[in-house]
């Protein structure tokens, strides 16, 4: 089963756009093992809010485009893995260990859905 991880920061914190090279060093090694265990299927950061928009739509509503950064969030999305478990238990304890990397995050599991699950 694929599984979605979102990790959220707090964007003001310093270092959650400039890592340290220590915290390049370890998140590296984390996603190499990753990698060479078959767990990791994709991983990216993405740039702080600043540089995003927020397209809302309210039921019965217009579409809304917002520009960030997104002063009503503390904590933004940071970054985030597809990866490959065979169950939720995996992947939660997968997002611990990877959580375990930083000072502070909140890191979402959520699990994908494939074609077989949709309803006939």
């Amino acid at each position: 089963m694929r599984f979605l991880m979102m990790h959220r920061l707090d964007e003001r914190a310093p270092e959650a756009w400039n890592p340290s090279p220590e915290f390049i060093e370890k998140m590296g090694a984390f996603i190499q093992d990753s990698i060479d265990k078959g767990i990791l299927i994709t991983a990216e950061g993405v740039h702080p809010s600043e540089k995003g928009a927020l397209v809302r739509k309210a039921r019965g509503g217009a579409t809304t485009a917002t520009d960030g950064p997104f002063t009503e969030a503390k904590e933004v999305i940071g970054g985030f893995a597809l990866v490959n478990f065979p169950d939720r238990a995996q992947a939660v304890a997968y997002a611990q260990s990877y959580a375990d990397l930083f000072d502070e995050v909140e890191v979402e599991v959520r699990q994908v859905v494939e074609f077989d699950d949709l309803p006939s």
